[in-house]
């Protein structure tokens, strides 16, 4: 698999589909692997946070999730196809977990969020197991049982929706406890699928303006969007 550098992260070079083809040949395989989809607020922590970046090259798979993790590629002279988000890749899988009769856990989020989501997988994909579901408000002193949960569900597909980088972080610490051929972050997927949070429309994605879409709709989140500017700042003046 082709990875190029973007400040320092292995980038897939991969369409949606072969991304998609990637994972299921790792489902296949069946030894744990760590997908993360790497987006620019997580990069942008990762420069001055060795762990995140540790994190990003041990992963087994990095996509660019996220317009900005495109656009800095291409002007760091290592273009990558398109943008693989983390949710369009999560249907991907879902897709081929219901062809395939695969298990899939489902991991975050608020409590009836994650077996709402599952009921929606179910019903789109037919074959797809929901294998098992748990909120992400657990606390420390529940973890081992979260993992415990997640192992005897023989899963083949694990979905992390703690948010980044809390979901790459707890996904690595416990990637050969879990035992799941495939663990990947999904972030607020969850609350999409479950209906909670409507993603940005189609017309904005093609316009690579889903970033601002979240904002319109979740105002709250300008704090977290404040790291954009940072982000092309340090790229620009990285690849000059």
């Amino acid at each position: 698999m082709e990875t190029v550098d973007v400040l320092g992260a292995p980038v897939a070079c991969l369409t949606l589909a072969e991304a998609a083809r990637t994972v299921a040949g790792f489902v296949r395989e069946g030894r744990p692997r760590q997908v993360i989809t790497l987006n620019p607020e997580y990069l942008y922590r990762a420069q001055s946070e060795p762990e995140l970046m540790e994190i990003l090259h041990r992963a087994d798979l990095v996509t660019a999730d996220g317009v900005g993790i495109v656009w800095a590629a291409r002007r760091a002279g290592n273009p990558v196809p398109e943008r693989v988000a983390g949710i369009d890749l999560l249907l991907r899988l879902a897709a081929e977990a219901g062809m395939h009769r695969w298990r899939v856990f489902l991991l975050g989020a608020a409590p009836g969020v994650a077996e709402a989501a599952g009921r929606e997988l179910a019903a789109r994909y037919p074959g797809l197991t929901v294998a098992g579901t748990h909120h992400g408000y657990f606390r420390p002193e529940e973890e081992l049982a979260v993992i415990a949960k997640v192992r005897q569900s023989r899963a083949d597909l694990l979905f992390v929706a703690l948010g980044a980088p809390r979901q790459e972080i707890w996904a690595a610490r416990h990637l050969e406890a879990l035992n799941v051929p495939v663990v990947m972050g999904v972030g607020g997927s969850l609350d999409v699928l479950a209906g909670r949070v409507r993603r940005a429309p189609a017309w904005l994605r093609r316009l690579h303006l889903e970033w601002l879409g979240r904002l319109l709709m979740d105002p709250k989140r300008w704090r977290r969007q404040l790291v954009l500017p940072k982000f092309a700042l340090l790229v620009i003046r990285r690849y000059r």
